[in-house]
């Protein structure tokens, strides 16, 4: 199989594995040594348990993998000092993650944070 091919399964694998479950910090260690992204993975989890990470579309070049994604769950955690307002987000974004050896070993994140705070109740778009 080549590596473009492998890379990508294996993010496919990944998101799979914590998608809708509990990310304990040995879950996490099974496919990242990024301590960013492990850090990342462990806020979120705090404000938006078991919240699911779906693929949207995916494509590879050498190690790195993108992913155009949704990161769906509900707010029951404390988020940058928001308490939990119980309501659900379906929040767009892209990852770019660097694989070695079947590890995320770096990572990069663009995320709309507005329509996060939008979906919480938080703001609204300018009329």
């Amino acid at each position: 199989m080549n590596s473009l091919k492998k890379n990508k399964e294996f993010i496919i694998r990944y998101f799979n594995a914590i998608s809708g479950v509990a990310k304990t910090q040995e879950l996490i260690e099974h496919y990242v040594t990024d301590p960013k992204l492990q850090g990342h993975i462990q806020f979120f989890e705090s404000a938006f348990p078991k919240y699911e990470m779906l693929i949207d579309e995916i494509t590879a070049e050498g190690n790195r993998v993108i992913v155009r994604m949704r990161a769906k769950g509900k707010h029951e955690g404390v988020l940058m000092g928001i308490p939990a307002t119980h309501k659900e987000i379906d929040m767009p974004g892209v990852i770019g993650y660097e694989v070695e050896n079947e590890k995320i070993v770096n990572h990069w994140l663009i995320s709309d944070t507005m329509m996060l705070m939008e979906q919480l109740g938080l703001a609204s778009q300018p009329t």
